[in-house]
Order: structure tokens, then C-alpha cells, then sequence
């Protein structure tokens, strides 16, 4: 899903994430509303940002147990993600915009997935 509004321009990234059937749509899309507010911040216009890079990565598996049949027990993952978003200014000069958290330069979402 992250291919698919990979390089767009931010306004019409958000559009596709509106109407799209799939559950990662909502928290991609928080990301993606809280990247534009702090390149806002940064004194940036929404009208020339677009998605440089949208990266998906594993995350943390949390491992469990769930009980079984006759004492026995079978392992389940809960697994994460973590989602880096670069947005970068469509100008003569590109100029690239990263979120900052916690001086890393990018910013991440976890997600967990569930099945």
C-alpha cells in the first residue's frame, strides 16, 4: 500500500487514502497529516510537498502463548511495523524536509498487525 502513493503529491495522496478499502489506510494517513503540519511549521506551503519516500519496515515481534489442548501451548506474534515518511519540496532547488523524533531526522509509526 505505501507503493501506492509513493512520489504523489501530498494533496492527492490524501485523497487516495480517503477512498481506499484497506485498514492501513487510516493510520498512514495520521502520519501523513501530522508530517505536512510540522513541515507547516517549518514554513513550507502543502502545494509543493510530496511524498519523497514512504518506507515500510518489520518492527518488534511480541511474542505470546496461548493455551491449547491437553497442557500444551502454541506461540503467537504479534507483530509491528515501523513507517518512516519524507516529504521533500517540489522547487527549482529540491529541498528536502524530514520529521525529526527524538534527533533521529525521520518520522516512525508503529502499527501493529493483527490477523
Amino acid at each position: 500500500m505505501a507503493g501506492l502513493i509513493r512520489g504523489k503529491k501530498v494533496d492527492l495522496a490524501l485523497a487516495e487514502l480517503d477512498f481506499l478499502a484497506k485498514r492501513a489506510g487510516a493510520p498512514i494517513k495520521k502520519l501523513l497529516l501530522s508530517a505536512v503540519a510540522n513541515a507547516k511549521q517549518n514554513g513550507n506551503e502543502r502545494t509543493n510537498l510530496f511524498i519523497k519516500e514512504l518506507r515500510v519496515d518489520k518492527g518488534v515481534i511480541m511474542k505470546r502463548m496461548m493455551p491449547r489442548a491437553m497442557g500444551t501451548g502454541h506461540r503467537i506474534n504479534k507483530r509491528t511495523s515501523h513507517v518512516t515518511l519524507v516529504l521533500a519540496e517540489k522547487d527549482s532547488a529540491p529541498k528536502e524536509i524530514k520529521i525529526p523524533t527524538k534527533n533521529i531526522g525521520v518520522k516512525k509509526l508503529k502499527v501493529k498487525k493483527t490477523k
